[in-house]
């Protein structure tokens, strides 16, 4: 018994078995006949599957709208970057010209000083004579390069007329730097040159560097002292710090730094004028540098130009 059972045993165990074979995988049938493939189950599609078949449907026409748009945009910048509504646009310009909307006429208005004939060269210097494409903008900034010119107004006057409106800058001093004369106005803006001959009488020479632009300064100063303001006939601006005021009978006063400080002394030389009578009466400067104090120098005669060092000074 015992030695059966051993043998058989031991068949079995000579028994070889064959490779174990993978088992097949049960394809999954889909409704339509064909073999799905198995997709795992995702967060993505879980959440997908939670909403309602009504707002998926919004969610897919919202998507074509949103590709539809980016489409129609990037056809937009295409047109765009080609230029295609310029080039309509100088075309309908161009028509509109032709059929009799172009420039013929410039009408200038607020000009006086300055020669016209170089607004009309401006307002005239155009890439295209229709009305539709003159760039009023344009012209008016190469209007504002003249000095002459504080402002200008450009507009069309339909059918063949430009009409340029200009505000036209008001000499107010003539400003000597560099061995240079120019004509500037009231905020010191040069205006043009000017000829040594050519110099207006009326206007006063103010001298040094950056002197054109104190002549604000320098107006505010003479307001204080209005009796002599028509006799005024410059200022050097001293070290870009004071004034030395110049009158038409031949004295300068030197007047100290700082804006209250020169007043001070220009009201107090205007008082000693009314009660002593300094203009006019030989002297050739008057120093208030120092406040209270007025140191006078004079020469010899009324009139004559002393010579350094025979110079006699007195304080007053």
């Amino acid at each position: 018994m015992s030695g059966k059972q051993g043998d058989g045993s031991s068949n079995r165990a000579r028994i070889r078995r064959g490779p174990a074979t993978p088992r097949k995988r049960t394809a999954r049938v889909t409704r339509n006949g064909g073999r799905g493939v198995p997709q795992r189950s995702t967060h993505t599609s879980r959440a997908l599957a939670a909403i309602p078949a009504p707002i998926q449907a919004g969610i897919r026409r919202g998507s074509n709208y949103l590709l539809a748009a980016v489409m129609i945009g990037l056809v937009i910048a295409g047109i765009v970057a080609m230029k295609l509504p310029q080039m309509i646009g100088v075309e309908l310009g161009e028509a509109a010209g032709r059929a009799g909307l172009a420039v013929k006429r410039v009408e200038v208005r607020g000009l006086s000083k300055m020669d016209r004939a170089r607004v009309y060269d401006v307002a005239l210097e155009q890439q295209s004579r229709a009305m539709p494409l003159v760039d009023l903008e344009a012209i008016r900034q190469r209007l504002l390069h003249f000095g002459w010119i504080s402002d200008a107004r450009v507009s069309r006057r339909l059918p063949d007329t430009l009409v340029v409106d200009v505000v036209e800058r008001k000499p107010a001093a003539i400003w000597q730097y560099r061995q240079r004369l120019s004509l500037i106005d009231q905020s010191g803006t040069v205006i043009a040159p000017v000829k040594l001959d050519a110099m207006p009488e009326n206007l006063p020479l103010v001298i040094g560097p950056a002197a054109n632009r104190q002549v604000p300064a320098l107006g505010a100063l003479m307001e204080a002292a209005p009796s002599l303001k028509p006799m005024l006939a410059g200022a050097s601006w001293i070290g870009d710090r004071r004034w030395d005021i110049r009158f038409q009978s031949g004295e300068t006063l030197a007047l100290p730094e700082g804006d209250a400080e020169s007043r001070a002394a220009l009201i107090d030389f205007v008082q000693r004028d009314q009660r002593v009578r300094l203009l006019g009466q030989g002297f050739v400067r008057f120093d208030m540098r120092v406040p209270g104090r007025i140191v006078v120098r004079s020469s010899r005669e009324p009139g004559q130009q002393i010579a350094e060092p025979a110079d006699t000074t007195k304080t007053i």
